[in-house]
């Protein structure tokens, strides 16, 4: 779904024959790890391969808005030899084609594996993704275990077990829901201690809320003082060095048995006490924090397994979310979910029936924690607070208008929004900049993301117009509809698989599995800054009046997420505190004098109805 794939893709030069990772379990097949059953992938079409010259020429006007036009010739030249008649290009081109044919989809295992397996940075921040909820209605422990209770049940209809396993060099999937004994058990962690949860009665029906509540006060007896050693820390590690420390973890048996129990349970839930206090307005703001990485090791972090596709969090405060690990799924299956959930939770309690005995009382998992393990553990610590200090975000209620306003000028409320990130961006900077938005592929069997190129020729005349005086209103106008229109058909091209970044991806791809040197074009400095997106954006809708946040995918670059309802928009910006050049709320309020500098001008410029 979001950018962050940008940064494995544009570094990525290796071939795909790394050494086998270490795990537990027998990993399933990336190609499976589309969020969707395969009987309902039977009847969808191939991704196809774009034709090589159309996406060359895209390729270059991509280019045109970001790069100079000295550099724009040096990568014409480069893009002109590389589509060559029985040049490298077209070689590669019919070794893609080829595969195409021998596969259900020629890009997604190639995908999963560079855009998240070989991506050694941690998930927190920079792979997985928060979500924030609306906060609930209760602001005491027992009120946090009832919703905690219906949650649970809510999730038990819509579940799907896929989860990350740490590997030395590269990371692992397995999807646990296709074992000959799929789990019947959720891990709680309270106070930085895990716990397996048994959710299904000995007549393989879902215990109650009623039951889970029971449960749940069960645990949160059992783990009243925070675990002096939070192992759950160590998965916001950076990759390499959580893979070395999951292997000393699990040479002692009982932590392997209690990694596993982990591993192998249907989702998490987090009970987290109250977060440190925050203004009302920034609330929000908080919440996101704690969904992304959970505040520090002085927070909540240890109270996490970022490993797990699924985790929810619910707090004393009704400060409520979730974290999802990237790489089975994209953002609206998650977003499915969540509104599901939601829903659930506020339906009336139904009257429950007769339990099928006692459920089991909750299992601790316990951990053998040795000097070595302990030396990992303030390892981790030092990591996630460098992390966690270094994020800023900033989730911002757009209560001026949402989807009505755009829909009412005809146009595309994703695209009107993203041309105002545009002159927010233009203003703030005085330049357009590589801009990423994703685009879903679902439409094809197997089908991930491609990307939204939003920047474009189009969008950089209407944002360098928008403040001159010399122009006209009406100009103005016909430019800002003129860019809408380029970013929708944009969006048509990219979710009917042809846009250009994933082929530029598997020819660069295929070279390597041909054995062939890197070709120029993957080498010149524009297709750097073509992949150095500064701005990393999602339109993420929801039912639920919710919104996702993500970190940036560059160091002097924001992440930008928005739900956009019908009349308002709910938006996270995220940057960088290390870099001086970015931040989180001025972007969100440059933002906003966007969005209203754009319905003022419409507004003072109506067009005539015939």
């Amino acid at each position: 779904m979001l950018a962050f794939c940008s940064r494995a893709v544009a570094g990525m030069v290796r071939p795909c024959v790394l050494g086998r990772p270490r795990h537990l379990v027998k990993p399933v097949s990336a190609t499976r790890v589309a969020g969707r059953y395969l009987s309902h992938q039977r009847g969808l079409p191939s991704l196809p391969v774009p034709p090589l010259q159309q996406t060359c020429e895209r390729y270059m006007a991509a280019l045109e808005p970001i790069v100079e036009a000295d550099e724009l010739s040096r990568t014409r030249r480069l893009v002109e030899e590389f589509q060559e008649a029985g040049g490298v290009g077209e070689r590669l081109q019919r070794g893609l084609e080829r595969r195409a044919r021998g596969a259900e989809n020629w890009l997604s295992q190639w995908w999963v594996q560079v855009a998240y397996l070989d991506f050694r940075m941690p998930v927190v921040v920079h792979s997985s993704p928060g979500l924030v909820l609306p906060r609930m209605d209760f602001r005491d422990r027992a009120g946090q275990i009832r919703f905690a209770s219906r949650l649970i049940a809510g999730v038990l209809d819509f579940k799907t077990m896929i989860d990350k396993i740490p590997g030395l060099k590269r990371d692992s999937v397995v999807n646990h829901a296709r074992s000959s004994r799929p789990p019947k058990h959720i891990t709680v962690a309270h106070n930085c201690q895990f716990f397996q949860l048994d959710v299904y009665s000995s007549d393989g029906t879902p215990l109650t809320p009623d039951q889970l509540c029971v449960q749940l006060e069960k645990i949160c007896g059992a783990s009243q003082e925070a675990e002096a050693e939070p192992v759950g820390i160590l998965t916001a590690q950076h990759r390499d060095v959580w893979g070395k420390a999951y292997l000393r973890l699990i040479s002692d048996e009982t932590n392997k048995e209690s990694v596993t129990a982990i591993q192998r349970s249907i989702f998490t839930l987090c009970l987290d006490g109250a977060p440190r206090g925050a203004a009302a307005e920034l609330h929000r703001s908080s919440a996101a924090v704690q969904m992304l990485h959970g505040g520090g090791s002085r927070g909540h972090s240890g109270n996490r397994w970022f490993d797990k596709t699924l985790q929810f969090m619910v707090a004393e405060d009704g400060t409520c979310g979730a974290n999802y690990e990237h790489a089975p799924a994209e953002g609206p299956p998650i977003v499915a979910l969540i509104d599901h959930v939601v829903e659930y939770t506020r339906r009336k309690p139904e009257t429950p029936g007769s339990p099928a005995g006692s459920p089991p009382v909750p299992r601790r998992l316990r951990f053998n924690v040795t000097p070595e393990i302990r030396r990992d553990i303030e390892d981790a610590k030092v990591s996630v607070n460098s992390l966690a200090q270094d994020l800023d975000v900033r989730v911002e209620v757009f209560g001026h208008f949402g989807k009505n306003v755009p829909k009412a000028h005809k146009m595309s409320p994703d695209a009107f929004i993203q041309m105002a990130l545009q002159l927010a961006y233009y203003r703030r900077f005085r330049r357009c900049c590589a801009t990423y938005e994703s685009a879903s592929l679902r439409m094809f069997r197997l089908g991930r993301t491609d990307t939204i190129r939003s920047a474009s020729s189009a969008s950089a005349s209407f944002v360098k117009a928008f403040d001159d005086p010399s122009k006209q209103n009406q100009e103005k106008v016909d430019l800002m509809e003129n860019a809408v229109r380029a970013h929708r058909a944009y969006t048509n091209m990219a979710v009917s698989g042809q846009a250009i970044d994933r082929h530029l991806l598997g020819l660069k791809m295929q070279a390597a599995e041909e054995n062939l040197p890197v070709p120029a074009i993957f080498t010149d400095p524009a297709y750097a800054k073509a992949l150095h997106y500064r701005l990393s954006t999602s339109q993420v809708p929801s039912k639920t009046d919710c919104v996702m946040c993500f970190g940036p995918v560059v160091p002097d670059g924001y992440g930008v997420c928005y739900n956009p309802m019908e009349d308002h928009i709910n938006f996270a910006v995220s940057a960088f505190n290390s870099c001086r050049e970015t931040d989180a709320a001025v972007l969100a309020g440059a933002v906003e004098e966007a969005l209203l500098d754009m319905r003022r001008l419409l507004d003072q410029n109506p067009r005539s109805k015939l």
